[in-house]
């Protein structure tokens, strides 16, 4: 089994009994007060994948989440080879791109892991409605993601403390609303990759809690005064 190591991992992985904590944590927690923007995504993924929470759905939700990252990666990227002269300045913005990446990279095990258990349910997706359409609005976060963080940066991190916070409170719903996730054995096959959990409700309980480390982190950079 994976160590437990929450001060030194980001986000940090959570013992069984924290877990229930924070998730019981979040239940409690109103959720943010959304940007029209964030709204409307919202509606458009219920109208389209329905209300009900489900894998797929959630699979569709991961294959967004990654975008913003990347979106400010490729801006970042652009910052430091116009600014490569400022040795002090490029280092922060690499500092920056290094930590988008760390947050991607999350949300690709999160994709991974989503994709594997809708295989295991046996469930035959749609092509054009989980494979097609999820990679067209992708590309459009994409491209609003980056353009809000060119004009100003804490636009973008605010939608993406909106989509976080979302996700946060949908996965905690999710386990509330399905108690034998406690009593469900999980093996995946990315445990040494991500965490080792015993039961679903722990796996999905962690994966919610990430969405609350990357919200919090978006949300400190909107405080942030913009690079120069």
């Amino acid at each position: 089994m994976k160590t437990f190591t929450s001060d030194l991992e980001n986000p940090p992985k959570l013992t069984p009994e924290k877990l229930r904590t924070e998730w019981e944590a979040t239940l409690a927690q109103p959720r943010r007060r959304y940007s029209k923007a964030a709204r409307a995504l919202f509606v458009l993924l219920d109208v389209v994948y329905g209300r009900p929470r489900t894998l797929s759905k959630f699979k569709v939700l991961e294959v967004i989440a990654r975008v913003p990252y990347q979106a400010w990666e490729h801006v970042a990227y652009v910052a430091v080879t116009h600014r490569y002269s400022r040795p002090t300045f490029a280092r922060r913005i690499f500092e920056r791109v290094s930590e988008s990446r760390d947050q991607q990279d999350n949300e690709q095990w999160h994709l991974l892991i989503l994709e594997d258990l809708v295989e295991q349910s046996g469930k035959r997706e749609n092509f054009l409605r989980y494979r097609l359409f999820p990679q067209v609005i992708a590309m459009a976060y994409y491209y609003l993601s980056w353009l809000l963080y060119v004009l100003q940066p804490a636009w973008s991190y605010r939608l993406n403390a909106d989509f976080e916070d979302h996700a946060e409170h949908e996965y905690a719903e999710f386990v509330k609303e399905n108690p034998a996730f406690d009593e469900t054995a999980y093996d995946g096959p990315f445990v040494e990759e991500y965490g080792d959990y015993a039961t679903l409700a722990d796996l999905f309980r962690q994966i919610g809690h990430d969405e609350r480390v990357h919200k919090n982190e978006s949300l400190a950079r909107m405080a942030e005064p913009r690079f120069r």
